[in-house]
């Protein structure tokens, strides 16, 4: 694909960028496949996955307390348990605002770790990255499942083709995973400023109808992912029948608010044409 080349215009150091299909086929890649990554929060749908996965052999229910008072697993894969974003402190009530936490997936890690008796990094490889074959993506020791996963541009394509057709999981979960969790909410999108609503799934945002965006003025409301502030993204568009991913080492910033979405655009053009 030739719009994946504009990421040598891109002010990075080094990036890399793939385009996938549902069926694993790479449409387009520009850039070394196998250099290693720091993923920042795009290592949250790694964990969120590994949740779901949790929640679907039995070791925990989306609704069990987990958490600050009154707060549910399913709160805290949707950022509405009330943790603050880098504190395990609660700033509101669980179910009420969108705050965006740090906090609340290394309390979710620190769950599953407990009720499964298995460190949560250890659950993530055996339970996704092994199965996916996604060898180049750690999560190491007690580092946090928010944000201190590593990975290449090749692994994550086989992570973007499994969330467009579910092996792993059920895929009504994996649709339940995609769908706004608690509607309405307000909140801080970081990056790019309060958003009314700015809707979550349960470890996934929800591109819906925010602006501005880290995707394209193109992709569909449907469009799903995530962003890391490494300078890295992965979006999937069920409307486009395909899933992005751009990795790059330089911290996200004006560049990328600017370079990202007509990236996108012209993605989502190649695609259509």
């Amino acid at each position: 694909m030739q719009s994946l080349a504009s990421i040598d215009n891109w002010p990075v150091p080094t990036a890399a960028a793939a385009v996938v299909r549902a069926d694993g086929s790479v449409v387009g890649r520009h850039g070394p496949g196998d250099h290693v990554f720091a993923l920042a929060s795009v290592t949250k749908p790694l964990a969120a996955y590994a949740v779901l996965l949790a929640f679907e052999e039995g070791a925990v229910e989306l609704d069990e307390p987990a958490g600050p008072e009154g707060a549910t697993v399913r709160h805290l894969l949707a950022h509405t348990s009330g943790l603050a974003f880098d504190e395990h402190r609660a700033t509101s009530a669980p179910g009420t605002r969108r705050l965006y936490s740090n906090a609340g997936f290394e309390v979710l890690g620190e769950h599953v770790a407990k009720v499964t008796g298995i460190p949560f990094a250890e659950y993530l490889h055996q339970g996704v990255l092994e199965p996916l074959g996604m060898r180049a993506t750690r999560l190491e020791g007690e580092r946090s499942p928010a944000k201190d996963a590593v990975s290449t541009v090749d692994d994550l394509m086989r992570f973007a083709a499994e969330l467009q057709a579910p092996r792993l999981l059920d895929p009504r979960t994996v649709a339940e995973a995609m769908s706004v969790v608690h509607p309405g909410l307000s909140g801080v999108l970081p990056g790019y400023g309060h958003q009314k609503p700015n809707d979550w799934g349960l470890g996934f945002e929800i591109r819906d109808g925010k602006s501005p965006h880290w995707t394209g003025a193109d992709s569909s409301p449907r469009t799903f992912g995530h962003f890391g502030q490494s300078g890295t993204f992965l979006w999937v568009d069920p409307d486009a029948g395909a899933a992005c991913v751009a990795l790059t080492d330089r911290a996200f910033g004006p560049w990328a608010v600017e370079a990202w979405p007509p990236f996108t655009d012209a993605v989502l053009a190649e695609l259509r044409g």
